[in-house]
């Protein structure tokens, strides 16, 4: 094989030596284009595709990107616009990890519009700058909250004018682009409404509007809940009411007849006003004895003056008695003693109070009836079939009903489980039906899905480079080596030789002479390996002889 294969190579190499130096040029150009355009074409191959990473970003962002792109060892090209391209599939794992440090920031412009003011601009221009400028700036506030990615801010400041008539209040819109998973809860929503309307003068709350990336309005406007009578606080307490009976329903129910197969919904009648009453009331009065005391007063007064002194004091009284005298006649009692007057004249005086004052039984009582009370609850109820066993042959049997005991059962625990009132109204509906199993797929024409798009790409791009490759092989150099390894045609005149013994015809490429009609003559030539053989056996034999021709031959080229 080794000797086939040297023999095959020396023959060409003979063969490339016999030609022209021009076709020699065309061949070694042709060898070297083919060689060239196959390498080419395996790196355009083997090179990867890129994609966009960030469009359209400011110089500081891009800049940015690039530097942490190239701390990454990340390959990137740039584009106008501000236009960074990787390859496609780094995408999405570069965003994540740019995303976690935070970048991109955004492009917004703030007052550093105001830092290099241009000569000659008018006051609308400087009116507009200062606005962008306070846009920008809003805007890199509301980014700072970690929800949000980015955020737009657009103010309408009106023109100022002097008549009270014609002055219009200014409005701003936010547009708020939040991460993936994430939300603003009322607080930030109210914060960055308030956040807007205090670095705009005269600008209310109530005209700040507030919107997310999927368009969903996130300002709520108090006129809409002063005709509703509902603010939204309590709208969102009816829908966590509502959504706290379905969750109990459904977790009491599901072990019954399976995860899935009952439905809930639940609709709640609160009553949201505010009562308060303060009422006093007596009660008549009971038994002394049973009665408390409040406060009580006694008075005891007694006087006894009957061997005392009496009169009004004075000088006269502190005077001595003046000598007795005896009466012509003697009264009656004279013989009585001394004392027996005055005692006669003496007397005693007394003075009794009892005052007692009781508790009254007085009762106050002051109502406040808390908000959120529940006037009335609707409850409906749906529970599937319950699925019926596969029979031996792996098919699935239809679907049979509850029986009434089971339904019976079901119903009695969703009104235990809702706390049912009659006398308040309430009302549950528990049904019995068969689930219907919807299968939405989405029919995305084939070529629109993006899977099919990539492995046409990739087919594609192997068939070109199939079929170039094909093509240089069996168009271009397959030709040129043949006409290489072709061997000479024979003279014009025919025959294998020029001599004696030769025979005229023309020397096919199996080796066979044929004659001038087309048919091979008889005796047939010698093919290219016996003279090669009869060469080299010549060569042996007279060493000397061979080189002698050699040289002569290049001499003679």
């Amino acid at each position: 094989m080794a000797l086939q294969l040297q023999e095959s190579f020396n023959t060409l190499a003979h063969r490339f030596n016999e030609l022209p130096a021009a076709k020699k040029m065309t061949l070694a150009a042709a060898v070297a284009a083919s060689i060239a355009l196959i390498f080419g074409l395996f790196l355009w191959s083997s090179a990867p595709e890129y994609k966009v990473l960030f469009s359209n970003l400011s110089e500081r962002d891009a800049g940015t990107v690039s530097t942490t792109l190239q701390q990454m060892n990340v390959v990137y090209k740039t584009e106008a616009n501000g236009t960074l391209m990787v390859p496609a599939d780094q995408v999405y794992d570069l965003r994540f990890k740019l995303a976690a440090q935070g970048i991109p920031r955004g492009g917004a412009v703030g007052f550093e519009l105001m830092d290099s003011p241009k000569l000659g601009m008018t006051q609308f221009q400087e009116q507009l700058a200062f606005q962008r400028g306070l846009e920008g700036e809003l805007a890199r506030t509301i980014q700072s909250l970690a929800p949000v990615e980015s955020a737009r801010v657009h103010l309408a400041i009106p023109k100022p004018s002097v008549f009270i008539r014609d002055k219009q209040a200014p409005s701003s819109s936010v547009l708020v682009n939040l991460y993936p998973g994430r939300a603003l809860d009322p607080g930030q929503v109210q914060s960055i409404v308030h956040l807007v309307s205090s670095s705009v003068p005269e600008l209310s709350p109530n005209s700040v509007t507030l919107v997310d990336q999927a368009g969903n309005l996130l300002t709520a406007k108090n006129d809409g809940q002063s005709k509703l009578g509902l603010n939204a606080s309590q709208l969102e307490y009816t829908k966590e009411m509502e959504s706290y009976y379905v969750q109990r329903i459904e977790a009491i129910v599901a072990p019954i007849v399976g995860a899935g197969n009952v439905k809930a919904e639940v609709r709640a009648d609160l009553d949201f006003s505010e009562d308060e009453a303060t009422s006093e009331s007596w009660k008549p009065n009971p038994k002394p004895e049973n009665q408390s005391i409040r406060s009580q007063q006694t008075v005891d007064d007694s006087n006894n003056a009957g061997n005392q002194a009496q009169g009004v004091p004075g000088a006269l009284t502190n005077q001595p008695p003046g000598p007795a005298t005896a009466p012509l006649t003697a009264p009656a009692g004279a013989n009585a003693g001394p004392n027996t007057g005055a005692a006669g004249q003496g007397g005693n005086s007394s003075r009794k109070e009892n005052t007692v004052n009781f508790e009254l039984d007085k009762t106050i009582r002051h109502v406040k009836a808390s908000q959120g009370r529940i006037k009335r609850l609707s409850v409906a109820v749906v529970v599937n079939h319950r699925a019926a066993a596969k029979d031996p042959a792996g098919k699935a049997g239809k679907p049979t009903p509850l029986s009434a005991q089971e339904m019976t059962q079901i119903n009695s625990l969703v009104k235990e489980t809702m706390g049912f009132n009659q006398p308040r109204g309430d009302t549950v509906n528990v049904v019995n039906a068969a689930f219907t199993e919807s299968k939405e797929e989405l029919d995305i024409p084939l070529w629109k899905d993006p899977d099919n798009v990539s492995l046409a790409k990739d087919l594609l791009k192997n068939l070109i480079i199939f079929g170039l490759a094909f093509y240089l092989v069996f168009g271009v150099l397959r030709p040129m080596l043949r006409e290489l390894v072709k061997p000479p045609e024979p003279p014009a005149g025919g025959g294998a030789a020029a001599g004696e013994g030769a025979v005229e015809g023309v020397l096919g490429e199996d080796g066979v002479l044929y004659g001038p009609d087309g048919k091979a003559v008889a005796a047939p030539v010698d093919t290219y390996g016996e003279i090669l053989a009869k060469v080299r056996e010549f060569a042996k034999a007279s060493p000397k002889l061979t080189a002698e021709i050699a040289k002569e031959w290049m001499t003679k080229e």
